[in-house]
């Protein structure tokens, strides 16, 4: 069925309406960031206004008070950890349990109590979450990398269980007629066609690991172990804010994960719709 572009309209008034709210509520907070990231302290009576003249010494400031590399190095290492450990061993558990699940009450059972987990906010099990990692050592950088693989399981398993329901079982019975192991099928045949899937849980692992403050806070003590959102606070102090130097670390916290979701994006959007193809 051909459709006749002459009689599409378009409501030209609400796009631009949109268009605008759009630029208000994304680029808005992103100028007001920039600009007084860029001004001296004697500037700061119109945070509005474009600084008379650039203070980039702001962002020295800021690399040197947050101990920028130390911090930068520990949140990198917990988030690619998480990563790879997040794509071996959820999508090892996503293919375990949707090819099981409809003859094995036990794989049921799990499906459904990793995905109930999603339904939980983390301030419920925040305290008793901080006794157990404190009882069992695991308040440090390799302790919380721990917690972030097993805290988006829920998550993840729902999101490859949706994808690998799209894939054939003929793909499992022809890899077992040439002498697979199920292992073998997984890694040999499945979690190849896994990429899309892949490509969009790292992406959100990612972001997710990189922009979390709330389990560092409560979990990392030491400031040695701290990441890039914990070293924010050093520019509160009892009775003033440096505003312009938090702001102008904003930005340098803020560009890592900014370039990975410009060069990543359309990995979002195609993996999410290839498992919203069967729930």
């Amino acid at each position: 069925m051909v459709t006749n572009k002459k009689n599409i309209k378009y409501n030209w008034p609400m796009t631009i309406l949109l268009i605008l709210l759009a630029a208000i509520f994304i680029l808005g907070p992103l100028y007001i960031s920039v600009v007084i990231a860029l001004k001296d302290p004697s500037d700061m009576a119109n945070v509005l206004a474009w600084p008379e003249k650039f203070r980039l010494q702001n962002f020295v400031d800021a690399w040197n008070m947050t101990d920028y590399p130390r911090k930068f190095g520990n949140t990198f290492f917990i988030t690619v950890i998480n990563l790879v450990c997040t794509i071996l061993t959820n999508s090892m558990v996503a293919y375990a349990i949707t090819r099981n699940k409809d003859h094995s009450r036990l794989f049921r059972m799990a499906y459904y109590y990793f995905v109930s987990a999603m339904f939980i906010p983390f301030n419920v099990i925040m305290l008793p979450l901080v006794k157990q990692a404190s009882a069992f050592h695991m308040d440090n950088i390799y302790g919380i990398t721990f917690l972030y693989i097993i805290f988006g399981l829920p998550m993840n398993t729902f999101l490859y269980t949706g994808f690998v329901k799209s894939l054939p079982k003929a793909l499992d019975e022809a890899a077992y007629i040439d002498g697979c192991t199920p292992f073998q099928t997984f890694y040999r045949i499945i979690f190849p066609l896994m990429k899309p899937m892949s490509a969009t849980v790292a992406i959100l692992s990612f972001m997710w690991t990189w922009n979390d403050f709330s389990m560092p806070l409560v979990l990392l003590s030491e400031e040695k172990n701290q990441t890039l959102q914990l070293a924010q606070y050093v520019f509160k102090g009892q009775f003033n804010t440096q505003y312009n130097l938090a702001f102008a670390s904003y930005l340098l916290v803020l560009a890592p994960i900014l370039l990975v979701y410009i060069f990543c994006q359309k990995w979002i959007i195609s993996g999410v719709t290839s498992g919203a193809v069967k729930a």
